[in-house]
């Protein structure tokens, strides 16, 4: 899919179009082939340059052609897992390409990134000002992963406090998933910083004064989301090691609990054995012999129950 925007001058908000022109603002999402050679025709930009985003591997990074400039960030995206009760985070290449006339996105899936922008929701957006409007974008993708590090300590606490009620692993499933995702964002979080110090001392991006406070605050952001996703992996590996523990803990109790009642319950199947053997037997013509039999058996289960009670078996 192929969507164009441009902002005429003296406009407040960006306009869709349906037909390439200069400085407007030219988004693919996991464009077919066909697309990219017709954007790449009416653009100049080379295939493999736009094609650089759709590899779900490519790692963040920077490159300066003839052509035009790539800079490519991770987003953070977001999908239901498949019970539907919590999401799983992940990221993915966004493909951010300025040439002298025109300005293209390039990203896989759809994402709340690029749709703020197209939505007008993002305050002094402005399609002529691409130095501004790339800033914008690295600023927004570094307050979105901030958003999302929140939505996972969220449900961190959440699946926590149902695992203090539970002994079944789907929980500790549950919050593997969001360990792994907290290992993505970490990841990418890192890469992106790389690139926003770059852009941040290079020339090869033309700098205003006007718009540089907004690319300082991306880099802050960025560096605050860093470090909240190297602290909420620690805190959320080293609670699943607490849990898998107290599982483990409460599992040994109910085996413990149940060998104690084995225990208690062999002593009367053990008494009655003796006393159902065919050959002669105390009490055998007592007509009491029953009762007395039951209560010998009583007084034993008693007295095991006694000792593992003060054994703290139960």
């Amino acid at each position: 899919m192929v969507r164009m925007f441009y902002t005429p001058t003296g406009a407040k908000n960006a306009h869709e179009i349906f037909s390439p022109v200069e400085n407007c603002w030219i988004h693919l999402e996991n464009p077919s082939d066909l697309e990219i050679e017709n954007i790449s025709f009416a653009t100049g930009v080379p295939t493999q340059m736009i094609k650089a985003a759709l590899d779900e591997e490519e790692r963040a990074h920077i490159e300066i052609e003839e052509e035009g400039k790539l800079i490519l960030v991770d987003i953070p995206v977001t999908s239901e897992s498949a019970d539907k009760e919590t999401y799983i985070y992940t990221t993915l290449p966004l493909g951010i390409i300025m040439t002298d006339k025109h300005f293209l996105t390039v990203c896989l899936k759809k994402t709340s990134v690029i749709n703020e922008f197209m939505q007008g929701r993002v305050k002094n957006f402005d399609i002529n000002k691409p130095t501004l409007f790339l800033y914008q974008l690295l600023y927004n993708n570094s307050i979105k992963f901030l958003h999302y590090l929140k939505q996972i300590d969220k449900a961190s606490s959440r699946i926590q406090l149902q695992l203090h009620k539970s002994m079944k692993n789907k929980e500790l499933i549950q919050l593997l998933e969001l360990e792994k995702s907290l290992v993505f964002f970490s990841t990418s979080i890192k890469s992106n910083h790389t690139v926003l110090e770059k852009i941040l001392v290079s020339s090869f991006v033309k700098h205003y004064d006007e718009d540089q406070e907004i690319l300082d605050d991306a880099v802050i952001e960025s560096r605050q989301a860093m470090e909240m996703a190297d602290i909420y992996r620690d805190v959320l590996s080293g609670t699943m090691d607490a849990f898998a523990s107290v599982i483990g803990n409460n599992q040994n109790k109910v085996m413990k609990l149940l060998t104690a009642l084995t225990i208690i319950i062999t002593i009367p199947t053990l008494i009655a054995s003796f006393f159902g053997m065919n050959t002669g037997l105390p009490l055998q013509n007592n007509k009491y012999a029953f009762w007395i039999v039951v209560g010998i058996s009583a007084v034993f289960s008693g007295i095991a129950a006694f000792i593992m009670y003060k054994k703290k078996m139960f």
